[in-house]
């Protein structure tokens, strides 16, 4: 299906979900300074320790007040309940494919330079640019000083924002960015591939050369610095994320949970294939079973880039975006296997019921909690086992409806 691009708002929400986990961790604290002019003066001699300039100190702080709305951000994080199949769709288009295969045209020299230094593929690197911000189509509309200040100043999560804080300053005294062009997301994600701070320090490049590392208005700074971050965390060169597979008929789900990464050989010796048809490259490779819809969805064997992937976002439904998208721009199709019809993600209410299900048909979980634990997932097991449909121990909207029949 060929979707139309993505909106703006789209990618505002994208942007957001960077520091998702960090948020939902938060509880409501009172600032503890009496206003922010008091709170800047305190900043001041641990930014002078960082080797900040006081003039860079100044400017970054110019007409800065405490932002409510950043922190009402970070007290409105919805329950996100998309299966992967949803998550897929709104960031793996035709468009974003087409868009990126016209980036690469456009940016092929520094892409096939960026594989030269890095050995990582332009069209991983494309994908993640594509997935971050749209191919800078959209950075965040947050200046990150003063969101991140506000974040430090309202109380949470203080020590670990006060640092990106410092982080940041010191990126603006070093003269890679002005203050007012160091903009991107509320929780202080950065330029085109969203970069945190501290991350930014770590492995952000000059990749063309004019002295500073500007993943704002650079793009090759951008592409090289995603490809620099990704050799750090052991991007295999020549590699891709995965393989696509079909199971046997007869696929021995119980023993396939107690792996928890195989050789393809031996995977292909429990009668696993890749769905072209093709032997797989490598034999040797380590990989681990994904089954993000159950037996009845799509498949996969993952790769360790697919995990150095994660380093970016540690989320299964990203890095698979970011794969698929990559083979996308190169001229791959959608996945072979279709999703399953009628399925949905469940909220923690609904994953309570299900828990409430299985204890009514004698399935012991213990208390309903909403959370899918050991017990739960044996307790699944054994309930589908008992139905004869695959056990794979999947939890979605198709389970729960089977156990209100």
């Amino acid at each position: 299906m060929i979707s139309s691009p993505l909106s703006r708002s789209v990618w505002s929400r994208r942007l957001c979900s960077v520091a998702v986990s960090v948020a939902l961790s938060f509880s409501a604290a009172a600032p503890a300074f009496a206003n922010s002019a008091e709170f800047v003066r305190s900043l001041w001699p641990q930014a002078e320790a960082r080797g900040v300039s006081r003039s860079s100190f100044e400017a970054a702080f110019a007409g800065y007040n405490y932002v409510p709305k950043v922190m009402e951000l970070t007290r409105k994080q919805p329950e996100f309940t998309q299966t992967v199949k949803q998550y897929l769709d709104k960031r793996v288009t035709a468009a974003q494919a087409n868009k990126g295969k016209a980036m690469w045209g456009e940016w092929a020299q520094t892409l096939a330079a960026a594989e030269q230094r890095w050995g990582v593929q332009p069209e991983i690197v494309l994908a993640i640019w594509g997935m971050e911000t749209n191919f800078g189509g959209f950075m965040g509309g947050e200046n990150t000083i003063h969101a991140l200040a506000t974040l430090t100043e309202g109380g949470y999560r203080a020590d670990f924002f006060r640092d990106e804080l410092l982080t940041a300053l010191r990126i603006v005294s070093d003269g890679h960015v002005s203050p007012t062009n160091m903009v991107g997301s509320w929780a202080g994600a950065m330029g085109h591939t969203q970069f945190m701070p501290s991350s930014f320090m770590r492995y952000a490049v000059d990749f063309s050369g004019d002295g500073r590392k500007d993943i704002w208005n650079s793009v090759p700074d951008a592409l090289g610095s995603t490809a620099n971050y990704l050799k750090s965390f052991g991007w295999r060169p020549g590699e891709t994320w995965g393989y696509e597979i079909k199971l046997p008929s007869n696929f021995d789900f119980a023993a396939a949970r107690g792996i928890e990464r195989a050789p393809l050989s031996q995977w292909q010796a429990m009668g696993v294939q890749r769905v072209s048809g093709r032997p797989f490259p490598r034999p040797t490779d380590s990989a681990r079973l994904y089954m993000p819809a159950g037996a009845s969805g799509p498949a996969f064997l993952l790769l360790p880039n697919f995990d150095v992937i994660k380093r970016y976002n540690n989320s299964n439904s990203y890095a698979l975006a970011v794969g698929h998208l990559a083979d996308r721009i190169l001229g791959s199709g959608d996945f072979a296997t279709p999703w399953p019809a009628g399925d949905y993600a469940l909220t923690k209410a609904q994953r309570a019921e299900v828990q409430t299900l299985l204890n009514r048909a004698g399935y012991d979980v213990g208390s309903p909690d909403g959370v899918v634990g050991p017990k739960t997932l044996s307790a699944v097991i054994a309930y589908q086992t008992r139905a004869g449909v695959p056990a794979d121990g999947h939890v979605s909207g198709r389970l729960l409806e089977r156990l209100k029949r």
